[in-house]
């Protein structure tokens, strides 16, 4: 088991860090009272790979005094739990700036009396915290892809099959375009296997028609120009921050062309090391 206690400074985008994980399988909490840690752990260990990846926010809210949420750590080394810590920071500065912006209340506020003396005050109960972590990310002028990037780095490697979800979804234009879509490519151009008899009532994912289609001169050339572009753009996306990715491809019904090459695209994606599923929306209509 995988079981990251996620620490910082208010303002400097903990939740942002937290929601980022969620997205790569970590099971996360916020503010768990550091005197449940431990039974937690144990919970999560009991259910035998049911959390495999889990992610426990917890902060100045939960009290000054560490001594408590040290103990509780090195509880979890004697449960045979090994953990690591990730330690979100960022200048005081650009953390005065946004709880000005959002207008919320630093939890030191009452206690220091302007933003910027909490700010420097939680610097200051935090520094031990931030000795014990083993990654610290400072997110001054990062924007939130950059910081998505940040952390997949550390949590994901170097591979990228995890980094991004993509489903290759064919329908039928009869029918809409999927809303979910980000990109649609239209394949109705591609000879139609609804016109040969022995074709009709089959569907793309038969092997018959998936000949028919593949062994067309029209149809090499388009998968040969859409698998250059994607292998163009899905670095990008990356790049960008995206964990999620619907490719669309349709043709009349939704049946046998665009089934057939959305099979042939999910199949491309794979290989390049992206994880992605096929769905085929309309298969089973008309």
């Amino acid at each position: 088991m995988e079981f990251l206690i996620v620490s910082g400074l208010s303002g400097a985008g903990k939740s942002r860090a937290a929601d980022v994980l969620e997205d790569l399988d970590f099971y996360c909490v916020d503010n768990m009272p550091v005197a449940l840690i431990g039974k937690f752990a144990e919970l999560c260990m009991a259910t035998r790979g049911r959390f495999e990846r889990v992610a426990l926010v917890t902060d100045i809210r939960e009290g000054r005094n560490f001594d408590e949420l040290f103990q509780a750590l090195d509880g979890l080394w004697s449960l045979g739990c090994e953990y690591k810590i990730l330690f979100i920071e960022a200048d005081v500065e650009p953390r005065v700036k946004r709880y000005k912006e959002t207008r919320r209340r630093h939890p030191l506020a009452g206690d220091t009396g302007t933003i910027e003396a909490a700010v420097r005050e939680e610097m200051k109960l935090l520094g031990a915290v931030r000795e014990r972590a083993d990654y610290v990310i400072n997110t001054s002028g990062l924007t939130l892809a950059q910081l998505q990037k940040e952390i997949c780095k550390l949590f994901v490697g170097e591979g990228i099959s995890r980094a991004i979800n993509v489903n290759v979804m064919s329908f039928g234009f009869k029918y809409g375009i999927p809303l979910e879509a980000d990109l649609v490519f239209d394949v109705r151009f591609l000879p139609n296997p609804y016109y040969v008899s022995e074709l009709r009532h089959k569907t793309g994912l038969d092997e018959e028609v998936q000949n028919f289609v593949y062994n067309n001169g029209d149809t090499r050339e388009f998968l040969c120009l859409l698998t250059d572009l994607l292998a163009y753009l899905m670095p990008h996306y990356l790049e960008e921050g995206k964990h999620n990715l619907t490719i669309a491809v349709g043709c009349t019904g939704g049946r046998h062309r665009s089934v057939s090459i959305a099979v042939a695209l999910t199949r491309f994606l794979n290989e390049q090391g992206y994880y992605s599923v096929n769905t085929n929306r309309d298969i089973d209509k008309g």
